[in-house]
């Protein structure tokens, strides 16, 4: 049995890369002693494949390219989630095609709408199957000190890595994110190397962590997140989330009753995302001008085809009144455009009907 060790890095795209090259570097030492003959890592390496959701973020592509390993990204369903039976097929095909399945980055609260991966369906394959699950919970993670939201960690056992980041929903400031990882032996496989000026005498005693990841030198980012949970306790941490997600309830109710905008995907935690009726075209103008204001920073997504805005919570400080009077700018906003669009609509038709007459 493994247990769950922690440590802590600058990203979670960072998390991505090294549990990835973990990964890789475990299969290709299992392909090696499955071989009667001596196969050079970059053949292997070619036969790889990785997996992750059309939701992933792209930290993981980019992972794939600095690995030179093929990510394979898979469809969502229609709540933007990836499930087991889609990953099953893919595994099949690619066996069938003579590569190696050997990875899943699974996503729990995705960049783009905070939807959660099927953990409870992946995990099993993952295990059944061989692959290296890693869970993305960038975002989401903070949310799981709160026990009514840990639903969506049915399967976590199944994982081998974890990694969130308190410096976006704990209050923690950038960097510092947490990496878990099940057994420390597979990291060390990995990024072991030992010349004589990086000896010391208790090199064979001591955890030390340029064994554990890319760079050699660390930052010192335990204070920080100590100081924050020593601060707040764990109880208002709690509380801090939960507001977090009430505040967020109340914008998506004043979006829901206005009938120039939709929600086109269920919100989930702190996020809410929402676009405007008329098109893609109109969303991104509504966008660009919310930004330009310097009234609020929003960033956009998209589900699909379809351009959509995101508006998350995150601060302590965060009011009612400041979702309000946010509302009352977005939708002013909107309001306008909507006006600009339909006295231009009235003009070009009137000009159309006067050359006709």
């Amino acid at each position: 049995k493994h247990f769950w060790l922690f440590y802590l890095i600058s990203t979670v795209s960072e998390g991505t890369l090294v549990a990835l090259l973990a990964a890789r570097k475990d299969k290709i030492l299992q392909l090696k002693t499955e071989l009667d003959q001596e196969v050079d890592d970059s053949v292997l390496n070619s036969t790889l494949v990785a997996y992750a959701s059309d939701q992933a973020h792209s930290s993981v592509e980019k992972a794939g390219l600095i690995a030179l390993v093929k990510i394979r990204f898979l469809p969502a369903d229609e709540k933007l989630s990836l499930r087991g039976e889609t990953l099953k097929q893919a595994i099949q095909e690619d066996r069938r095609r003579g590569l190696v399945p050997f990875m899943l980055c699974s996503t729990l609260g995705t960049t783009g709408v905070c939807a959660f991966d099927k953990l409870s369906e992946l995990g099993p394959i993952c295990e059944e199957e061989g692959l290296w699950l890693h869970v993305d919970a960038a975002y989401a993670g903070s949310a799981y000190f709160c026990p009514e939201l840990r639903w969506s960690l049915e399967g976590i056992e199944f994982a081998e890595s974890f990694v969130f980041n308190p410096s976006k929903w704990m209050m923690v400031h950038f960097d510092c994110t947490a990496f878990w990882v099940k057994n420390k032996h597979k990291l060390q496989q990995t990024f072991s190397v030992d010349p004589v000026y990086l000896r010391h005498e208790n090199s064979r005693a001591a955890t030390d962590f340029m064994h554990w990841q890319i760079p050699l030198s660390r930052r010192f980012r335990s204070l920080k997140l100590w100081f924050v949970m020593r601060s707040f306790g764990l109880k208002n941490l709690q509380a801090h989330v939960r507001h977090g997600i009430e505040m967020a309830k109340l914008l998506e109710s004043h979006i829901r009753s206005d009938p120039n905008f939709e929600v086109p995907a269920e919100r989930h935690l702190g996020l809410v995302v929402f676009c405007l009726k008329g098109g893609n075209a109109l969303t991104q103008e509504l966008l660009r001008r919310l930004t330009r204001s310097g009234t609020m920073y929003l960033i956009p997504a998209e589900i699909h085809t379809k351009r959509i805005i995101r508006f998350t919570v995150t601060s302590q400080f965060t009011t009612a009144d400041d979702i309000l009077k946010d509302w009352a700018f977005i939708s002013k906003t909107a309001t306008t455009l909507l006006a600009e669009k339909h006295g231009k609509a009235i003009c070009i038709n009137f000009r159309s009907l006067t050359m006709m007459a």
